[in-house]
């Protein structure tokens, strides 16, 4: 049983001294190799892709906005119920209103028809 213990010992100690080489040898220098490829691929490839994916999004606002009609409103007497005012504001508008899609009781904002 002694000489068990000796021998597992002996090749513990011997893993260990070759797990410190290969990690020793790994962090001079392909740690540094890899970081240099990935900050180059950043910069070469992730910064222009998300710039052209900015740009085409720009693009597509700026064709929906001048193809954007408002639409025609029609005061349904189930639609837009104010049992009580909003807490906020003039406590007609909701919480979240957007002038330009968003009709209130009477009409949309800014137009008298």
């Amino acid at each position: 049983m002694v000489v068990f213990g000796r021998i597992s010992q002996a090749l513990l100690r011997s893993s260990l001294t070759q797990s410190r080489q290969l990690s020793a040898s790994a962090a001079h220098g392909h740690g540094e190799q890899a970081a240099r490829t990935w900050k180059i691929l950043s910069f070469v490839v992730a910064i222009p892709g998300v710039a052209v994916c900015m740009l085409n999004t720009y693009l597509k606002m700026q064709e929906h906005a001048a193809h954007h009609e408002e639409p025609v409103f029609i005061p349904y007497s189930h639609l837009r119920i104010r049992s009580k005012r909003f807490p906020w504001g003039d406590g007609n508008k909701s919480l979240f209103h957007n002038a330009e899609v968003n009709p209130l009781p009477d009409g949309y904002e800014g137009h008298k028809e």
